[in-house]
């Protein structure tokens, strides 16, 4: 049931390029009739048949691990071994740069120093500013690492990673009323438009994604425009406190994940009252603090600040406190569950970012030694200016992020997926 790696442009040109490299290195060696028969000759040929000795080799071994990656990583999370993502992250990364022209340093330090304490009033304050940089900085790691689709789900037997993405999505949207293809419906803080064009494809709708990302916006349009989509999805920039549209404009609306950025719940919600037809419905999965949360408990609060720091929230709000908003912009509550709860999950949301000593899957990354090794090879590219100085400090804290859902999820203190269904009255 897994799905086929998907080569990355800059994986394909690697490939290509240590092909060609690999075949003329060994046709020089074959015209010359100097190719060495054994590794203890090759240190008594002259310099030309040495270097065209290790490119040979050197190409063949990266084909071979090319190779390699191609078998086992089939079934993996994103479907790219680590050759494949360390391509496309280097290769995006630098085109990125050039593009936007942020000096990467710079904003990690601001977003970072936004974090320092445990009282959110300045983050509340800078929500704007401090989910921005976050984007503008996260959004490249998100894509090559997990995906197009910067959410959770869980999995259940027989499915695969991207399959129980596409489940949770679609199951989101049977929530918006049986709507007919070519209905208006608004995507509250799209991303780069994973959900937005799967959801595009799988119901007919025309969808309007907002996101307050210029780059997410670029990224999303133009996916979608690679995928046939324009005519039919579109992201636009804008704050979804202040959503940059028409009284009664949507259908239905629905938002993954992403209005836990809010630093008032009530507000983004009353938006999106206003911009929903009478009659309408609202689907959301909310990140929230479960009612096992105490805040008296230091540990507790250590988590909590985990995910804040690594997930750019100004606060987090407890599930009640999302039903009190919500009930408090207008809407009539029809249906409410942590589904984080949910029955017959062979994997919880949080099992991508657990540690695990298999080399061969993404999850690697998070044991002690591939925490090192991700960071310190960051460094590495930073000091051969592969990669903007900086980039290691937003992987290390992308991972403090991680830590602290996986700490919350496993003592349930945490979900990132408290469904809520709810209606604009007639």
């Amino acid at each position: 049931r897994g799905r086929a790696p998907r080569a990355s442009p800059a994986a394909v040109m690697f490939t290509q390029a240590c092909t060609a490299a690999a075949g003329a290195a060994g046709l020089y060696l074959l015209s010359s009739g100097k190719a060495p028969t054994s590794i203890s000759t090759i240190l008594e040929q002259p310099m030309d048949v040495k270097v065209a000795a290790g490119v040979a080799s050197s190409c063949g071994l990266l084909l071979s691990a090319r190779f390699v990656e191609y078998i086992f990583y089939k079934d993996d999370q994103v479907g790219k071994g680590p050759f494949s993502q360390t391509l496309e992250f280097m290769a995006a990364s630098l085109r990125k740069t050039i593009s936007s022209k942020i000096v990467v340093n710079n904003w990690i330090d601001e977003y970072n120093e936004l974090h320092k304490g445990e009282e959110p009033d300045a983050r509340n304050v800078a929500y704007a500013k401090l989910v921005n940089a976050y984007y503008e900085l996260s959004t490249l790691f998100y894509e090559v690492g997990w995906g197009t689709s910067f959410h959770f789900s869980y999995r259940m037997a027989g499915e695969s990673f991207s399959e129980g993405m596409r489940r949770h999505e679609y199951y989101l949207t049977s929530f918006l009323g049986g709507l007919k293809p070519g209905s208006k419906v608004l995507d509250v803080g799209c991303g780069i438009g994973g959900p937005l064009r799967s959801i595009c494809r799988f119901t007919g709708w025309d969808v309007t994604g907002i996101t307050i990302n210029e780059y997410q916006v670029n990224r999303c349009n133009q996916l979608a425009a690679r995928q046939g989509l324009s005519g039919q999805c579109r992201a636009i920039q804008g704050d979804f406190l202040a959503i940059p549209a028409a009284n009664g404009s949507f259908d239905g609306v629905y938002a993954i994940e992403a209005t836990c950025h809010a630093p008032d719940r009530r507000k983004v919600y009353s938006e999106v009252y206003r911009v929903l037809k009478p009659g309408g419905y609202f689907a959301c999965y909310e990140w929230c603090l479960t009612n096992k949360y105490d805040k008296n408990n230091q540990y507790h609060r250590w988590i909590k600040k985990k995910i804040e720091e690594g997930d750019a929230l100004p606060d987090m709000a407890y599930t009640h406190e999302i039903d009190d908003a919500m009930r408090g912009s207008g809407f009539e509550i029809l249906h409410t569950r942590d589904m984080s709860l949910d029955p017959n999950q062979k994997f919880p949301w949080y099992h991508p970012l657990t540690p695990s000593w298999n080399p061969l899957v993404q999850r690697f990354q998070f044991n002690p030694v591939g925490l090192f090794l991700t960071t310190w090879g960051l460094r590495l590219l930073e000091f051969l200016w592969l990669a903007p100085k900086g980039t290691s400090k937003i992987q290390t804290m992308l991972q403090q992020g991680g830590i602290g859902c996986v700490k919350g999820g496993q003592h349930e203190i945490f979900t990132p997926m408290y469904l809520v269904v709810c209606r604009k009255p007639l």
